[in-house]
């Protein structure tokens, strides 16, 4: 099974997914050496930090063997074409784990392919990001009629959390500045499993809200659009005045990095209610709970 989409996942394989994240969180040893003889490929088209980092770590604490692998070595796309870096990688490794830019390059990839190909970003999606996001709100509260509301940029992140979280029984708002709402295929493909509101209203979508997340105004590839967008998402900045007009016991999430004093200030991503850094440490523990469930 390949897992480029959050909902390559029924909803009760993302529960049971977040479940052994969960148990693996609470004891790593009991998994060290369940994917000992296994091979792991990471391979970068863009750069990272938590994503190089948690998957790496995350093969490696499960026994397998991490071969982390950078564009300027493979040069897919234009050394060699995807199709012909698949047929090579495949005879390697048990898993290819890939982010890239264009999302087709992970389907040439997977198509031939036997191993599980998995995707580590790409323009359209985040899943594993999403994995991370929801084991995070898994530990403040019940999924079931929790409101997710995401301020911002209609992007790749929130097309996995939108779906990821009306999966699970979430209800999920979206605030971006008209011409930035999400790809309209994933409003429908989310409202196929639950609510979600699409408004240019930040404050309509966070009242009361219980997660309230977002992200950079422009995604790495959008630099030359950061002034303009700059301009326009300022009314979208997740400030302390927003983020108190959630429920009182809200958390604030952020998929990171994130540029403090412009979609978020410094009072909100430091608050005590704030769970960036549990979210990132989260993405080490689901990947190894992706890892186990796609080889074991």
């Amino acid at each position: 099974m390949d897992f480029l989409h959050i909902d390559d996942l029924t909803p009760d394989q993302l529960r049971s997914v977040l479940t052994r994240a969960m148990a693996v969180k609470r004891d790593p040893a009991s998994v060290y050496d369940h994917l000992v003889h296994r091979s792991v490929g990471l391979f970068f088209q863009k750069p990272s930090t938590r994503t190089r980092v948690s998957a790496e770590l995350a093969a490696a604490e499960t026994g397998a063997h991490p071969v982390v692998l950078g564009q300027q070595e493979v040069g897919m796309g234009s050394r060699e074409a995807p199709k012909d870096v698949a047929g090579v990688l495949d005879r390697y490794l048990d898993l290819i784990a890939m982010r890239v830019f264009d999302h087709q390059d992970l389907i040439d990839v997977a198509t031939h392919a036997e191993a599980p190909v998995v995707n580590l970003l790409s323009d359209l999606e985040h899943p594993c990001q999403a994995l991370a996001d929801l084991q995070t709100i898994a530990e403040h509260r019940p999924f079931e009629g929790a409101v997710v509301a995401y301020v911002g940029d209609g992007n790749n992140v929130l097309h996995s959390l939108m779906v990821g979280a009306t999966m699970l029984g979430m209800e999920v708002r979206v605030a971006t500045p008209a011409g930035y709402e999400p790809d309209p295929a994933y409003v429908a493909k989310a409202r196929r499993y639950g609510a979600v509101e699409v408004t240019n209203d930040p404050y309509a979508a966070v009242a009361g809200a219980d997660v309230v997340y977002t992200d950079v105004w422009a995604s790495m590839g959008q630099e030359s659009e950061a002034e303009e967008r700059a301009r326009l998402f300022s009314p979208y900045q997740v400030d302390l005045r927003l983020f108190e007009s959630a429920a009182g016991d809200a958390i604030f999430l952020h998929c990171l990095p994130a540029h403090r004093g412009q979609e978020v200030t410094d009072e909100v991503i430091d608050h005590p209610r704030s769970r960036v850094l549990d979210q990132a440490e989260n993405r080490k523990h689901t990947f190894k709970a992706l890892l186990l469930d796609l080889l074991e």
